[in-house]
């Protein structure tokens, strides 16, 4: 059994981010997918996948690292990887049909649902399908992870630049998480092309540090704006206005982010 040590272990760090993260998308999918009351039946596909893979995927890494079940371990997050990646290609597309495939004007793309968001699903389908896949004791794991944090930061960059379009930059605070996606998507890039020294980690770190600042500061701005809304009813404010939950993408990715620059460090000094 594998059950002593268990925090040493960066595969079980990552599989409790997944977790984490498909707990978070049950209140965020159920909040954005109100706009409309559930009006078709596909929307609540994601929010019954989430539902059901949060607790199937805590209670796989249970099994592993408690009873020493590996092989159910690895079958249960093939089964919710694959079926993230489906969930998340399906709610692109159906996204992209919402207006843009039909019209297919750079104005449509902006005014259409939000189609970078479904991605988050096929980026925690591959990060348990790679944790699987990839022999945790070489470089390539790490390289890995951080290929996936990269296109969450290339996914917010775009999701955010799309989504303050729709105001016209109206505050001009709102091209911050525009610089800050691409800043981190430039500095994360580097160690993925060539081998880096520890110093240039610690630079990483120092960028990583921003998007957090960047991430809760866009949360209090979005809250803020929803506190005073135009509607009486808080509950509309927050499900109409500003999505309260998207500037805390940045945090996210940055916990992601620096699981795999660890692991890269500890290579480094080894």
């Amino acid at each position: 059994m594998e059950s002593d040590r268990w925090y040493s272990d960066h595969r079980v760090w990552l599989e409790l981010f997944v977790f984490a993260n498909l707990s978070g998308l049950i209140p965020d999918i159920a909040l954005a997918h109100a706009t409309n009351g559930f009006r078709h039946p596909g929307e609540a596909v994601p929010l019954a996948f989430c539902l059901v893979a949060s607790p199937a995927c805590l209670a796989a890494l249970v099994a592993w690292r408690v009873r020493g079940r590996e092989r159910a371990w690895r079958a249960a997050g093939f089964a919710i990887g694959w079926f993230a990646i489906a969930t998340g290609i399906a709610g692109l597309i159906w996204h992209l049909s919402s207006r843009f495939l039909a019209e297919m004007t750079l104005d449509s793309l902006v005014y259409t649902a939000p189609f970078a968001a479904p991605l988050a699903y096929v980026g925690l389908g591959l990060l348990l399908i790679a944790n699987r896949m990839v022999d945790h004791r070489t470089r390539d794991w790490p390289l890995w992870v951080l290929v996936i944090a990269e296109g969450g930061f290339v996914g917010n960059f775009v999701f955010s630049l799309a989504d303050h379009a729709q105001n016209g930059f109206f505050h001009f605070t709102e091209w911050i998480p525009v610089a800050a996606s691409a800043f981190a998507v430039a500095f994360l890039a580097m160690p993925l092309m060539r081998p880096v020294g520890r110093p240039y980690l610690w630079l990483c770190g120092g960028v990583l540090g921003v998007q957090v600042v960047v991430g809760l500061l866009g949360f209090a701005y979005h809250v803020r704006a929803n506190l005073a809304g135009p509607s009486q009813s808080l509950l509309d404010n927050f499900i109409y206005g500003a999505p309260a939950m998207a500037p805390l993408l940045l945090p996210n990715l940055v916990l992601l982010a620096a699981l795999a620059l660890v692991v890269l460090g500890s290579a480094a000094a080894a």
